[in-house]
Order: structure tokens, then C-alpha cells, then sequence
């Protein structure tokens, strides 16, 4: 069985981490199946939007460590890299529904997507800084742009968890839904918007993210300091320290 699942319903590519023993960890292959799932449904005129979500009230708890440390070299054919800048140049929309633990990646990429809703079971986290590592995804220039300087240092400086409640306050989320009808109702969202002109859509889209360059830039920057830091002796203890405690 795969760790990523795709379907596509109606113009919807439905897109779902499964992987429930590891909380949905994402490995370097599901960084290359997410990748391509997406450049198969740009490509396709037949889907109009995604949807991505998580299996077993679980949307990630953040990159499979060891697995990412065996390939460290942050270069543009990185698996992780190459779906960040995937993220990045969608065209068409993206809905999220989140449940469970949304760790890191599982945080940021919801800055790439146009729509999301939560249940209340939802912790979101940003721990890099707690890792010795920098932010990724470009959430270093997106999330002061969302809620401003002072509460996006907050979350990233500190790298505390917070709730489903919370990130609908700052504005990082639509709605909080509830549990047993969250995915019903971000694939009714979906298929909303799977059923709009696909044009006005998506250069509706376009048009709202004026600073995609500026973006690109500090993702790149990003990631040099990301590579880097992924060096340094201070991050080698800390993921020792924490592969230790989940073994």
C-alpha cells in the first residue's frame, strides 16, 4: 500500500498521507509522490482543484528524520526541495482539511494553500528553531505577512504547539469544523471551487499572489541557511537527542 493516496472525484485530486504507524512522517519517496501527483493534476484540464489531507486523524507529524538526514545535500533535485517549489508555482487551488498533528511541513505548506479548515483536534508547530534549523517553505516571509511580526516570531522563535482555535484567530485557517465532518466538508469546498471557470480561478489566484518572486528568493535563501544549519553541530546533537527518545 502506498504512503501517499491519490482519487480523483469530479475534477477534485484528492491527495492523502497514509502512513498512521509513523504519524503520516514524510519520507523522501512521499516527497517524490507528492510531487508528482501535483505535476500529473496541473497537467491535467480534467482536475480543477486538490485536496489534501491526512489518514487516521493525522495530517503529518513532519519529515521521517532519519530518512531525511540520509539524503542532507538541500539541492534543487531534493525530493523535499522539488515539492516545496512545486507548492510554489500551483496554478490550480488547494484545500487542506487538518487533523490531528501538523508538524513543520505539515504547518507550512497549509501557507501554500488557498482554502483550509481544521478540526479540533488539530496541533499545529513550528519547531525548527527548537531543531537548530531555520523555516522552510517560504513561512519566514508568509507568516508575518499573516499575522504579523510579533506573533509569527512567537511561533517560530519559541516553536510551541497551538490549536485548531488559535490559528482561526491569527488567520492561518478558514474554519474549524468538526471531526467527523471535516473531510466532507473540505471536499464539498473542493468541489466548489472544481466547479467554477477554471480560468477565473485560477487567475484569480495569480492575481492574489502578487510577491511569488520575493517569495522564491527567500526560499532559496531559506534553504541555504536550512543546509547549513542541517550541519552544524548544534542541530546533529539535537536530532540525536530526539531520534534517541522515539526509538
Amino acid at each position: 500500500m502506498s504512503n501517499i493516496e491519490v482519487k480523483d472525484d469530479k475534477g477534485v485530486r484528492i491527495i492523502r498521507f497514509n502512513r498512521p504507524d509513523k504519524r503520516n512522517a514524510l519520507t523522501l519517496d512521499m516527497y517524490r509522490q507528492l510531487t508528482e501527483y501535483l505535476i500529473e493534476g496541473e497537467a491535467d484540464n480534467g482536475i480543477r482543484a486538490f485536496l489534501i489531507c491526512g489518514e487516521n486523524h493525522c495530517f503529518t507529524s513532519g519529515n521521517d528524520i532519519k530518512d531525511f538526514l540520509s539524503n542532507g545535500e538541500l539541492g534543487a533535485t531534493h525530493p523535499a526541495v522539488r515539492f516545496l517549489f512545486c507548492l510554489l508555482e500551483l496554478k490550480k487551488p488547494m484545500v487542506a482539511a487538518v487533523s490531528g498533528a501538523a508538524v513543520g511541513i505539515g504547518t507550512t505548506l497549509l501557507l501554500h494553500c488557498d482554502l483550509v479548515y481544521a478540526d479540533e483536534s488539530a496541533q499545529f508547530q513550528l519547531p525548527f528553531v527548537n531543531l537548530a534549523l531555520v523555516p522552510e517553505a517560504g513561512a519566514s516571509m508568509l507568516l508575518p505577512q499573516l499575522v504579523g511580526y510579533q506573533k509569527a516570531a512567537e511561533l517560530l522563535l519559541l516553536g510551541e504547539p497551538f490549536d485548531a482555535n488559535t490559528a482561526k484567530q491569527l488567520g492561518m485557517i478558514n474554519g474549524v469544523i468538526a471531526q467527523r465532518e471535516l473531510f466532507e466538508h473540505a471536499l464539498a469546498v473542493s468541489l466548489k471551487l472544481a466547479d467554477k471557470p477554471a480560468s477565473a480561478v485560477q487567475l484569480t489566484k495569480k492575481l492574489m499572489k502578487v510577491n511569488r518572486n520575493k517569495l522564491q528568493h527567500q526560499m532559496y535563501l531559506e534553504l541555504e541557511h536550512f543546509s547549513s544549519q542541517l550541519k552544524s553541530e548544534e542541530a546533529r546533537e539535537r536530532f540525536q537527542a530526539f531520534l534517541g527518545k522515539s526509538q
